[in-house]
């Protein structure tokens, strides 16, 4: 993965992304709005494409419609103002795969862009995303790359073998450069909905802090508990 799109109105941004970005090896594409910014894409072509959720005219949320009617594998990251989590589950109901916040922190971004990168190698894989195994009292359903409506058959598949070992606790543990979309955050509260109806008691467990938010916003933190690791699980 070698290209790599940023749309923002600001030039300043564009530049320290353009900076950053090519310290990390990467052919920086930049378009100044939306429109300009869905010209290069279709030209380009680029795996990933960071966008801005604010700008004048053309907005970030369409052109993440656009590139997703384009080709939806593209891994889109969306950029949101502090504590816009309602923009950001609106962009995640579209299918963007991330979201970070300005002010930019590079921790944060570098974080971003190796969970996009593993994504990008698990789509053209046959790796499984889903794995279960036993852990003395406990089943582990662990999970890697872009939880979404594709993923619906094996995360039920993965429950249905966790409720069959008649285990009392089930631990979901996420991969560190997992990412989930709006249909992925329906599939997974279903499930969780289901594990309580058993008597099953779920706890979710490295789960990136960004989806944590959403998750709290949402009420998956009603419906369960939520740890840093597996072993405060």
């Amino acid at each position: 993965m070698d290209k790599i799109l940023v749309i923002d109105d600001e030039k300043p941004t564009l530049t320290m992304f353009r900076l950053i970005l090519n310290a990390h090896g990467y052919t920086v594409l930049t378009a100044e709005n939306g429109r300009e910014g869905l010209e290069v894409f279709e030209r380009e072509r680029p795996p990933l494409v960071l966008t801005d959720i604010k700008m004048p005219g053309m907005d970030g949320i369409e052109v993440l419609k656009r590139i997703k009617e384009i080709d939806p594998r593209t891994e889109v990251i969306v950029i949101t103002g502090h504590g816009d989590m309602e923009l950001a589950i609106k962009a995640l109901n579209l299918d963007a795969t991330d979201f970070i916040n300005k002010p930019i922190q590079r921790n944060i971004l570098e974080q971003a862009l190796e969970r996009a990168r593993e994504r990008i190698e698990l789509l053209g894989s046959d790796e499984r995303k889903v794995s279960v195994e036993a852990d003395g009292d406990v089943a582990v359903i662990s999970f890697r790359g872009s939880m979404t409506s594709s993923s619906e058959p094996q995360l039920s598949e993965g429950f249905r073998e966790a409720f069959a070992m008649n285990k009392e606790r089930i631990i979901l543990r996420f991969d560190p450069n997992v990412s989930v979309n709006g249909a992925g955050i329906s599939i997974l509260t279903q499930q969780l909905l289901e594990s309580g109806k058993r008597g099953c008691s779920v706890t979710l467990a490295g789960v990136p802090e960004n989806f944590r938010k959403v998750f709290r916003l949402v009420g998956i933190s009603n419906l369960v508990e939520i740890m840093d690791d597996e072993e405060g699980a």
